[in-house]
């Protein structure tokens, strides 16, 4: 039977929560490039490239997060979201995730000019990120709080550059592992948020709840094409005999 059929019972609360956690087996912490990080087997300029790539996710995210804003009208979910976004930017003199990143890279070796001005951000990380805020801006607000919740499956990410990072990376600055402890945190009481929104309104059939699925893939795919560019870009490759480098990104900004 074709599980997209409007007659088919929907899941109950509990398998729908099942479901949803199940796809942290496509999560980014799979991927080859996160692989050898948790392993210490990046180089230092590798570390500084994932770096430098993920900030412009990180900037992305007060962008998203205020297009769920702008898109939704219940009072009550917006008092809630809103902390996201100064999660990120910060208030007054309180340190944010995005000055977080930035300090982050520091401890790696870069300048804050190296990563503010994304100099070394790769096409690929820039398509994904930027197609993951046009989904935000143009879905129904419900949508993209359901891609929020790769959220589910982060705190163990963060956890582990905190563990290991020190023994693995020991030229690293522990003071800049700041924005993953802050993360743990924080991603734990969002991610209650997010799955309370989207176990209630995906609910209704189970065509709904396979359409939570298909969204949640989607931004697990972002993240992992995010770690393909990344793993691209600081890597040297070998096709009959020529050595590729990786060219130079300009920003025509």
């Amino acid at each position: 039977m074709n599980e997209t059929n409007n007659n088919v019972k929907p899941w109950s609360r509990e398998e729908f929560e099942e479901k949803l956690r199940e796809k942290g087996k496509g999560y980014h912490i799979y991927h080859p490039f996160h692989v050898m990080m948790y392993e210490g087997k990046l180089t230092k300029e590798q570390l500084q490239s994932w770096v430098a790539n993920r900030f412009y996710y990180q900037i992305a995210i007060p962008m998203k997060d205020g297009a769920i804003l702008s898109n939704c009208p219940d009072v009550e979910v917006r008092k809630q979201w809103i902390v996201r976004i100064t999660d990120h930017d910060g208030v007054g003199d309180a340190m944010g995730g995005i000055e977080a990143w930035i300090e982050l890279g520091k401890a790696v070796g870069l300048t804050r000019e190296q990563v503010t001005s994304l100099e070394m951000v790769s096409p690929g990380v820039r398509f994904a990120v930027d197609a993951y805020i046009n989904f935000a801006k143009q879905r129904p607000w419900q949508e993209s709080v359901c891609s929020s919740l790769t959220e589910l499956f982060a705190p163990h990410i963060h956890q582990q550059r905190i563990s290991s990072w020190p023994s693995m990376y020991p030229w690293i600055d522990e003071t800049g592992l700041i924005y993953f402890k802050k993360r743990l945190t924080e991603a734990r009481r969002d991610v209650e948020q997010g799955l309370d929104v989207t176990l209630n309104y995906f609910s209704t059939s189970r065509e709904m709840q396979m359409k939570a699925l298909d969204i949640l893939q989607f931004k697990l795919n972002v993240l992992w094409v995010i770690a393909d560019s990344i793993m691209l870009a600081s890597s040297n490759i070998t096709t009959e005999g020529r050595e590729y480098m990786r060219q130079p990104v300009i920003n025509f900004n």
